[in-house]
């Protein structure tokens, strides 16, 4: 284990007391693992600053002994993000302590949230004053704010509201040097030059710590419309959702498509879920409309002629307009569930990808034959938000695979998915992240001036790396990498 000088701990307790300082192995170690329990780390403290200006102090002791800070908020990073370096040469910088939702407005549809104040809060925070905050996610329950806009995180609201980089309207942050950036003010021009919120949204934490956030909140749904679609192919469904957008407009809040083997695993899986339709169906959609204005159309009747006409022109087999929440939560559970259900059914390999959405219906089915056919006995398949280009490309395990499968074999296997994406045009990483998982994946795909501009960046702003190295940046020894 790296040794952290025994003063600079010191200094570190001394400023932060008891409650934003402990040493104790037992309240460290649950923040040591990543989320999937694929990465694990050391650290000897753990550091849990109450505002911005403690966080400032931190980085400024941290660039004095040299001192390594992995940023911390709900540890549900999918790519190994927030986990510190197995050597404990890293202190790992809790913003959990700074979850104050500093206030909200109505009139102005701002919310202004401290780093980590949970998803789910602010969504209940919002509900309060008869808005939203649109944008959801499995981890809603312990993700905070500064990790979603750290990685622009997305969700199944994409399609309509954008990832947090279009939610995400100001921004406090503290960068290496422990200066503090005071960047809150939502202001929709600002011309002086370089975006710093911009460069921050999405950063991982390599360049700065974020510690706030004015967010873009929208009114509260009145009431919507869900419909779960029988299919025969996604190029079906990109037709159907081009139809719906034309005609209903900002009122489409969903489009997720689901393979007939994705839902099957649901139904075999997860207690308490049926089928929508009977008989069976290649491929599904879940379509979501909403409506917050009262003088808007009613969702219910317009997603049924929608669907109506759908099945008039050819593109829908079957079709069912939920009666209730009830019914309408649980076709949402059908989609939510297919990781949880893909879990249950044995090891595979998950890929979060993105290519541009007039190519992804081929995509999703001309890369999923490919990989079956480079590596025999596996299965593919992908499932997910087709309105905004990005599915989750899981490959699976052949029979009788053990646990180990996905680490044992996985590289070549994910190495050719990602190979199959960036040839046509998209990005191994669409909402998830790089983190350290896909570091040398970025360093061998990327574009050779994309690669020098995130290094150059990261060395001007983080000279001495210390914000959470290993993450994100590739080095030049990643390119080597197989």
């Amino acid at each position: 284990m790296s040794v952290i000088s025994p003063a600079a701990l010191e200094n570190l307790y001394n400023l932060l007391g008891s409650k934003g300082f402990t040493a104790d192995r037992q309240a460290i170690e649950p923040w040591l693992t990543d989320w999937r329990g694929r990465f694990h780390g050391d650290s000897v403290a753990l550091l849990s600053p109450s505002s911005a200006e403690e966080v400032a102090a931190v980085m400024r002791l941290a660039g004095e002994f040299r001192i390594p800070i992995v940023p911390q908020g709900g540890n549900t990073s999918m790519v190994g993000g927030a986990t510190p370096p197995a050597d404990g040469s890293a202190l790992i910088l809790s913003l959990r302590r700074m979850n104050r939702i500093r206030s909200l407005s109505h009139e102005d549809g701002v919310a202004v949230a401290e780093a980590g104040v949970i998803l789910a809060h602010l969504h209940d925070a919002a509900a309060e004053i008869g808005m939203r905050f649109p944008l959801t996610l499995g981890g809603k329950g312990s993700a905070t704010v500064g990790g979603l806009v750290s990685t622009n995180a997305g969700g199944t609201q994409v399609l309509r509201f954008g990832t947090m980089r279009a939610l995400t309207l100001g921004i406090e942050a503290v960068l290496p040097d422990g200066s503090i950036f005071n960047g809150l003010d939502p202001l929709k021009k600002d011309n002086r030059g370089y975006d710093l919120r911009h460069l921050l949204i999405g950063a991982e934490g390599t360049l700065g710590v974020v510690t706030a956030a004015s967010l873009h909140l929208v009114p509260a749904i009145l009431d919507r419309a869900v419909g779960w679609v029988g299919l025969e192919s996604p190029h079906k469904a990109l037709e159907l959702l081009r139809l719906i957008e034309k005609r209903a407009g900002t009122a489409i809040e969903g489009f997720e498509v689901v393979p007939a083997d994705s839902l099957g695993r649901v139904l075999r899986h997860i207690p308490g879920t049926r089928a929508p339709l009977s008989g069976t169906h290649r491929w599904h959609a879940l379509v979501e409309l909403d409506r917050s204005d009262p003088q808007a159309a009613d969702p219910v009747t317009l997603l049924e002629a929608l669907l109506a006409d759908g099945i008039a022109q050819g593109l829908v087999a079957d079709a069912i307009v939920a009666r209730s929440e009830a019914q309408a939560d649980s076709f949402w559970k059908l989609r939510d569930s297919i990781s949880e259900a893909e879990r249950a059914s044995g090891p595979a390999l998950q890929h979060d990808i993105s290519v541009p959405v007039a190519r992804m219906p081929d995509f999703m089915i001309s890369a999923a034959a490919d990989v079956e056919r480079a590596f025999p006995g596996v299965q593919a398949s992908a499932f997910g938000h087709l309105g905004d280009g990005n599915v989750h490309f899981h490959v699976r395990a052949p029979e009788g695979a053990g646990g180990d499968w996905p680490m044992a074999c996985g590289g070549p296997i994910s190495a050719h998915v990602h190979d199959l994406v960036v040839a046509t045009g998209g990005s191994i990483s669409a909402e998830h992240g790089i983190g350290q998982m896909k570091r040398a994946e970025n360093a061998r795909l990327a574009d050779p001036a994309r690669l020098l501009a995130l290094r150059a960046i990261k060395a001007a702003l983080d000279p001495a790396g210390l914000l959470n190295p290993g993450k994100l940046v590739p080095l030049a020894m990643d390119e080597a990498a197989p």
